[in-house]
This record gives structure tokens, sequence and C-alpha cells, in this order.
């Protein structure tokens, strides 16, 4: 299932299914909020969305009762989740899915919430989007390469080409190929948490795109190409088509010399179009694309290209 595009007018809920609202601070929620305004978008708030316990986040009750309402209130046409953090995945087996199926609306956010992004595509059907959380609206700098692909993936029903911003420069082909499929992934630790569940996509035509967070230090790489090797042998690697991985922060230190030697070493990743330094991610700016849409990989040229084909 799709989701109907968005436009101007429509009320977008802001939900924290992760960490709390609490936590943005006031300048970033300020201009968070005037820069959505300014879309031309009503913004609302979950009523529990400040709420905070000891872990930084609130209630598996209050979380899924707001996640509940936002998906039942025929007036919200998208739902925006704060931020990210650690323990969305709590939520999973409290879920409504058959409500979420029954008012199917666009989801969007990364990080943490990559959980329920995956596992709500795999209950349901219903296309989800790794993007922009409300407080990615509030960082200013690069702002308008994020505000394009959030139009183009939740404004616009067109096929459109994924580009490489300024920052990023251009993609790095780690192996040349072109594949079809479906995207799945998002953060590479957090998808993870699905393994073993009956919430992990498990598909025929995946096309993976993949980025993650230093939270591991000097062992950051390690822990990198273990969490992939892991993914890889879950979903099954003839059901792979495809790699796409984001662009990671410099203390990471995952060059493309470092990508190239870890797909090398992975026999099961042969013959497939794998490209590295793509817009999303821990960094900014970044573009938004469906979990569960389709996408095209051409590998195969100076300049590789990525196109979102359904959203």
């Amino acid at each position: 299932m799709i989701p109907n595009k968005l436009k101007p007018g429509d009320e977008i809920r802001v939900v924290a299914p992760s960490k709390s609202l609490q936590r943005v601070p006031q300048q970033i929620f300020d201009s968070a909020l005037k820069n959505l305004t300014k879309e031309g978008f009503v913004i609302t708030f979950s009523k529990n969305s400040r709420e905070i316990d000891s872990f930084k986040s609130s209630s598996i009750h209050s979380r899924i009762e707001d996640l509940h309402d936002a998906f039942s209130d025929t007036n919200v046409k998208a739902i925006l989740t704060a931020l990210g953090g650690f323990n969305s995945n709590q939520l999973l087996e409290y879920i409504d899915y058959s409500l979420i199926k029954e008012n199917p609306k666009i989801l969007c956010g990364y990080s943490d919430i990559t959980v329920l992004l995956n596992a709500i595509y795999t209950q349901t059907g219903l296309v989800t989007y790794h993007g922009t959380h409300f407080s990615s609206f509030g960082f200013e700098e690069h702002l308008s390469y994020t505000l394009d692909y959030f139009r183009k993936c939740l404004m616009e029903p067109e096929i459109f080409s994924v580009n490489p911003s300024y920052q990023a420069q251009n993609y790095e082909i780690i192996q040349p190929g072109v594949c079809e499929g479906t995207i799945i992934g998002g953060n590479l630790c957090s998808i993870n948490l699905l393994q073993g569940t009956r919430h992990l996509p498990v598909i025929s035509d995946a096309v993976l795109f993949l980025e993650d967070d230093n939270i591991m230090g000097d062992y950051f790489i390690f822990e990198f190409d273990r969490n992939l090797e892991s993914l890889i042998q879950s979903i099954g690697p003839s059901n792979i088509k495809g790699i796409v991985f984001g662009r990671f922060e410099d203390s990471c230190k995952l060059t493309s010399n470092v990508i190239r030697k870890i797909v090398a070493n992975k026999k099961q990743l042969a013959n497939i179009p794998v490209l590295f330094n793509v817009d999303f991610g821990h960094v900014e700016p970044f573009a938004t694309f469906p979990i569960g849409g389709k996408v095209s990989i051409d590998a195969c040229q100076a300049s590789p290209k990525i196109r979102i084909l359904e959203h």
C-alpha cells in the first residue's frame, strides 16, 4: 500500500516512539516548526510526546497510545517522528497492525525508527519512509536538499532520481552492476534488532539501503562489518539484489577502501551492484526514500543512477 501524498494545508502529527520530544532543544524545535509551517502544513503534537523517563523516553503505553491516535485520526495525513533513540522495538508486540492497515498514511523518520518502518511494512504492506524527523527540519544548514527530497518522495507522485548533494559530490561504485527491487533497511544496527522476529522483511528482490552512526567509537568498523554479515545471513544472499550505503560521519572511518574490503570478504555479495556515499544517514543533508518502494540502480557508468520508481 502506498499512502496518499501530502499537500499544503494537511495536518502532520509529531509522535515520539523513541526518545521524548522533550530532548529536542528549543531552538531546533522552533526552527523545525517554522520551516514546516512555511511549507503550508498544520503541525500538531501527540498527547504524550513530551513525557520523559529515566531512559529519555516515555512509557510503552504512552507511545502506543500516541501512535494509534495518529493513525486513527482522520485529520492527520502524515506522521513524523520527533527524533531517534534506542527503544522503539519495545513497541512491536503492542502495535495494532490491523488499525494501521485500515488507516494507511505516511510514517517518516530514521535511526531507531528504522525498526518501526520495516516492521510496519512487513506486517501491513504499507510503504513507510526513511527520512526526516520533525527535529531534522530545525537544522537550517543544507536544509534545501533535505526539503527537496522530502517533497519529491512525500508530495509528488512522479519517478525521481536521487542525485548527490554538494556535500557528497558523487556516489562511489564499490561493485558495478544493474538491479531493480524493493527497498528495505535504514539504520543497520536497528534493523538487526528485528532478526529472529516476525517483523524482519524477507523478500526475494531486496535492495538494501544501509547506514549507521558511530556509537562504538574505535570499534565502529568491526561492529559494522559483523552487523552487515548478520543481516545478509538473515535475509538470505539470494534475496539481495543490490546494496546502497549512505554517508557516514568522519569519526566512523568507514572510507570507500574499507567498504571495498568489507564487501569483498562477503562471497554472498559477489556480482551485485554496491554503491557508497549516498545522501542518507546520520549526516546533513539527506534524502527521503520509501521502505517497501521500488528502486532501480545503475552502477555501470561513471555517474551511477538511483531512481525511485514507486513511492
